[in-house]
């Protein structure tokens, strides 16, 4: 499998940064993206190299540190749990200390992984672009500079406020500062998506994200079911959690109900492998990029009740060595199920892991009573 890997490794990869001096709390980084002119013409600009830019959004503000009472509390013992170690920069082990604990986010460094993903998500001009938690804005930059108006939700108030004071100078970007997984995404995407159906054709927003790896799996859950707002859904996953979504093979242990829900739903693609190596903090797994183009309603398998559907699978599952004749007793007679097992082409001793996504709905359809 091909790996990314940064053309010249930030310092960060070859060895402990260097320091960086303290900003000056008088003075404000400059936009490093898009700037509206007075023309109305957005002007594009590449900005810092991602791993500087994060560096310094990190420790922006007056000079401090995002939740920096935890770093202040936690910055004495961490420097003597490492004084044995090698020296790390006074950036680097503030950085370490705030961003790891609360949300699990790991920073982009390398500009290269966040233009495959734009690439791979086919982002151009006018386009509208939902990221889930943006972080210091690494991939925000490149967004814009493709072109696309960003919707950005971050849970974290200070990640919020940063993204917000790094992009000011441009009109491409909303900021939100909610849970994505409690959060109204249609009514916020709706305005623009309106507004962009009246100067062109397009109808559909997508979704471009590195995401906490903690959070992927539900984060899945609730976007691929959403075909009538987005087209594509372009994530950064733990390279594991990518395989096993693409493309999980019958009859092994990986198979769950999540894969039947992820075809159900749309057509996955494992892109590329990303090393470990391109974030900061370096997390224990390597990443992945995965591509999930979503169906329409009109393209998903006909079943009567898409909730009884999967309420089915859950269960057929729950007893993962089990026979279904037995597992889903609840649902109808064996002798019945045994019969529809025939009917679909399986035996009747059949298991949960050994039926397709197609098997699933010819079963239901014959079983379920809705």
């Amino acid at each position: 499998m091909l790996s990314v890997r940064p053309s010249s490794p930030p310092p960060c990869l070859a060895g402990p940064p260097p320091p960086l001096p303290r900003p000056c709390p008088a003075r404000r980084l400059l936009p490093c993206v898009a700037v509206a002119s007075a023309t109305g013409q957005r002007g594009r600009r590449r900005g810092d190299d991602d791993y500087h830019a994060t560096i310094r959004s990190l420790n922006s503000r007056g000079g401090h540190t995002p939740r920096k009472s935890l770093g202040q509390v936690r910055t004495r013992s961490a420097l003597r749990k490492v004084k044995d170690r090698p020296v790390l920069g006074p950036f680097e082990v503030l950085i370490r200390l705030v961003s790891a604990p609360l949300f699990a986010q790991h920073y982009m460094l390398n500009s290269s992984v966040n233009e495959e993903l734009v690439r791979v998500a086919g982002v151009g001009e006018g386009d509208v672009v939902l990221e889930i938690g943006p972080g210091t804005g690494s991939l925000t930059n490149v967004l814009i500079d493709a072109g696309a108006t960003v919707v950005a939700i971050e849970k974290d108030p200070h990640m919020a406020t940063l993204v917000q004071e790094r992009f000011r100078s441009t009109d491409q970007l909303m900021v939100l500062q909610e849970d994505f997984t409690k959060c109204h995404i249609h009514s916020h995407l709706s305005s623009l998506l309106e507004k962009n159906h009246k100067e062109s054709s397009l109808t559909y927003a997508k979704v471009v994200s590195n995401l906490p790896f903690n959070i992927s799996t539900e984060v899945v859950k609730q976007l691929l079911p959403m075909g009538d707002v987005f087209s594509d859904v372009v994530l950064l996953l733990q390279d594991e959690a990518a395989s096993r979504l693409a493309d999980c093979s019958l009859r092994t242990p990986e198979y769950r109900p999540i894969n039947i829900f992820v075809k159900f739903y749309s057509d996955p693609a494992y892109i590329i492998k990303v090393e470990r190596t391109n974030f900061f903090p370096q997390p224990n797994v390597d990443a992945a990029i995965i591509r999930f183009r979503l169906k329409r309603s009109a393209e998903y398998p006909l079943v009567a009740s898409p909730k009884s559907f999967f309420s089915m699978v859950n269960s057929a599952f729950n007893g993962k060595r089990k026979m279904l004749r037995k597992s889903l007793q609840h649902i109808c007679p064996s002798v019945e199920i045994e019969a529809a097992l025939i009917t679909i082409g399986q035996p009747v001793t059949a298991r949960p892991e050994e039926l397709t996504l197609d098997d699933f709905v010819s079963l239901h359809n014959l079983i379920a009573r809705v």
